[in-house]
């Protein structure tokens, strides 16, 4: 049984507590009566999560945590006292950071990303702020134009810090931000570049000419849902452009360019006019 996983695990037996579940190698874990489905007996299988109760013992549940055991994720601090810090997980019992695990001072409120793992004397799940020492810095297996996943992070000066496949840490870079992102959620990016520092730097649309399509799409999308018009043309604000559109004028000028050449858009000084299909 892994502790912080799923497991898939067999039930043993019914007790007055719950169910008893029992993995390949005649471990045993209680469900709770709360967590066991309608009409689960004995033999059935079920997918469930395993950490350790308020009273140190192992415990299933159905329950789906914020993040697992070895994995990155933004949580929100719910209280403090003289061990540590609590984070709401999404689970009945609170995980803890300990003070020796806090980077900064942790208070009800703050929202923190943290790193999940095991402690090894205790074999108690427990979280970290330390998330560098987490982190793969030195083999940075990535290429330039890769999708990858990023969780948002911490805003800086120039952007917004990100951790990529749960493995490298990243920037998205203000000026190339061109959709709302929230500290927390995970979206779907691409490699920029990996500089020679192994620092990556990352974007939200794909580089080069491939984001073009996707983007001319959305132009038309908008031009359908307006009446078939859409008041910007290419000496419109590059501000203007991203609120109606959500990127840059850049893109803005490529993609509408290329609808012109295909004959669906007409271009005019008030905006772009969508094109009757023949």
């Amino acid at each position: 049984m892994e502790i912080g996983k799923y497991n898939t695990l067999t039930a043993l037996r019914s007790t007055e507590n719950g169910f008893y579940l029992i993995d390949a190698d005649k471990n045993e874990v209680l469900l709770p009566n709360k967590y066991v489905p309608e009409d689960f007996a004995e033999g059935n299988e079920i997918e469930v999560f395993l950490y350790r109760d308020s009273e140190d013992r192992m415990v299933a549940t159905t329950d789906v945590p914020d993040i697992q055991l070895h994995e990155f994720g933004m949580l929100e601090v719910r209280d403090v006292n003289k061990v540590g810090a609590f984070l709401d997980w999404g689970l009945e019992k609170d995980l803890l950071v300990p003070f020796s695990e806090q980077k900064i001072r942790l208070f009800p409120g703050k929202k923190c990303v943290v790193f999940l793992k095991l402690d090894e004397k205790t074999q108690r799940l427990m979280a970290t702020t330390r998330i560098e020492h987490y982190l793969e810095r030195d083999d940075v297996e990535l290429e330039p134009g890769e999708e990858v996943d990023l969780l948002i992070c911490e805003p800086t000066e120039i952007g917004m810090q990100v951790i990529i496949n749960n493995k490298y840490l990243g920037l998205l870079y203000d000026n190339e931000l061109f959709q709302a992102v929230l500290p927390g959620e995970h979206v779907t990016g691409f490699v920029k570049r990996v500089r020679p520092d192994k620092k990556v730097d990352v974007m939200l649309q794909k580089p080069g000419y491939e984001h073009v399509e996707p983007a001319a799409q959305k132009i038309l999308n908008v031009l359908q849902a307006n009446h078939n018009f859409l008041n910007l043309t290419d000496k419109s604000e590059p501000v203007i452009i991203l609120a109606k559109l959500e990127m840059s004028k850049k893109t803005f000028k490529k993609a509408i360019g290329a609808l012109y050449k295909q004959h669906r858009i007409r271009l005019e000084e008030d905006g772009i006019y969508l094109m009757a299909e023949e």
